[in-house]
């Protein structure tokens, strides 16, 4: 073991002293190393063939130049990026965010977490992830559809239907990827496995949309009920008010939850007889309103500024599905203090270090977001492998293997954690089990 810490030790100072400024990415990499010490143990050959280095550097960085023209006819310049970070088990797979705070940290953050993420949902694919700093929100359709063909014109370069299949994220979605899609096909011939997340009527999968809200209630679900408990009549917060969010408030209230409240950037909604999931819906995806038009509309709510994990109202499950580092400690211990049991992430590491130090002392469930947000990317391989065999799977078939999927996730994770470190350690299990997959065939295939 002391040959296994020297060595993480080793590689975490050589990459801090590489990357220096890139926080989020630092950040992920110290929860990551923090759990794995032992895995060394069994495997010495990891060390040998030196796998962490290897492991946490990209095999490709791509950055480029997005100029687009709005509708004053003013040329617009933003930052481009996709990173094709691992590919040992299959062509990278990973979202486009286009948000203002995306940069090459937070891509690359993303990316090193995808990889773990797609390894544990059993399915061929590697570990990427791509964005913009371009922000849809306040863009007119003309305006983003020229941004997309611009930021497609490089992309196409860099993808393809066995290289690398990109997916939607934050900012990204229906209609960003169906005019990412329209650009591509101008440019190359026309191939529907190229994206994923596409429109039905390109070639999308059913259930797509819905895939990471509904996956990460169904990991909640089945922590649940490996302690003898279930969602019924559980009070429930979800932040967020966007596809992962809107989704998960949707199953909750199918198997018997309630969700009391949920966000967006300005704010929140608390609501005690439950959030409507069909108002947020409406309002979020259709009106592109903010959350605070709710409380028209419903007069049990009320709208409150600030974080949604600062509520003081008993609760006992958490669905954080926002973004990164949402969660402080400060933020966990008010949790706790609310009562919450349980917490599964939708979000890409909402809890920074010490949230997750909080969450893992008070020993509550805690389902990390590379475990629990799976259900997306899994999808997204199902829609992959429809379009390579020209079928369209109905709802229930593609809702039933997701079901499958995030519960063979959830055994695995919690099978490693007993087997390599502290029982109910899912952040262990999860980074233990994704893992040892890729480090597996990393050392098949050679040192490449």
């Amino acid at each position: 073991m002391e040959e296994a810490k020297k060595y993480i030790d080793e590689v975490y100072t050589k990459l801090i002293s590489r990357d220096p400024n890139q926080v989020e990415f630092l950040q992920a990499i110290q929860e990551f190393f923090s759990t794995i010490e032992p895995v060394f143990a069994a495997h010495p050959e990891f060390i040998e063939q030196n796998i962490l280095e290897r492991i946490v550097e990209p095999e490709r960085i791509i950055q480029f130049r997005v100029p687009w023209t709005n509708d004053q006819g003013s040329v617009q310049v933003n930052r481009g990026f996709r990173v094709q970070f691992n590919s040992a088990i299959g062509p990278y797979k990973g979202g486009l965010r286009f948000h203002p705070s995306v940069n090459q940290s937070i891509i690359k953050f993303l990316g090193f977490e995808q990889i773990f993420k797609n390894s544990l949902t059993g399915l061929p694919i590697g570990g990427g992830k791509g964005g913009s700093d371009f922000d849809p929100k306040g863009k007119t359709d003309a305006e983003v559809m020229r941004f997309c063909q611009s930021f497609m014109t490089e992309l196409q370069r860099h993808i393809g239907p066995d290289l690398d299949v990109p997916a939607g994220d934050i900012g990204v979605g229906g209609r960003e990827i169906g005019y990412l899609y329209g650009q591509y096909k101008r440019l190359n011939a026309p191939h529907a496995g190229i994206l994923t997340g596409k429109p039905l009527l390109l070639g999308g999968s059913l259930a797509r949309t819905e895939a990471t809200g509904y996956g990460v209630v169904y990991f909640m679900k089945e922590m649940l009920e490996d302690k003898g408990q279930t969602l019924e009549n559980k009070k429930v917060v979800v932040s967020g008010s966007g596809n992962v969010a809107i989704y998960a408030i949707q199953k909750v209230q199918e198997l018997g939850g309630t969700v009391i409240a949920c966000s967006d950037s300005t704010g929140y909604i608390f609501d005690p007889i439950g959030i409507d999931y069909a108002t947020v819906k409406q309002l979020k995806e259709v009106e592109r309103k903010r959350i605070a038009e709710y409380v028209a509309l419903h007069p049990t709510a009320t709208y409150h500024t600030g974080s949604i994990w600062d509520l003081e109202e008993p609760y006992q499950i958490a669905l954080p599905c926002a973004t990164q580092n949402e969660i402080n400690g400060r933020k966990a211990e008010q949790m706790l203090k609310q009562g919450v049991i349980a917490v599964a992430e939708g979000a890409n590491m909402p809890a920074d270090l010490e949230a997750i130090r909080v969450y893992r002392q008070a020993r509550i469930l805690y389902g990390p977001g590379k475990a629990a947000n799976a259900g997306g990317v899994a999808v997204s391989a199902l829609e992959m492998s429809q379009n390579s065999q020209r079928l369209s799977w109905s709802f229930e078939e593609v809702d039933e293997k997701l079901k499958e999927i995030m519960k063979a996730i959830y055994y695995e994770v919690r099978d490693t954690a007993a087997q390599y470190s502290t029982k109910d350690d899912f952040v262990a299990g999860a980074n233990i089990a994704g893992f040892i997959k890729v480090a597996k065939t990393m050392i098949i295939q050679g040192v490449i």
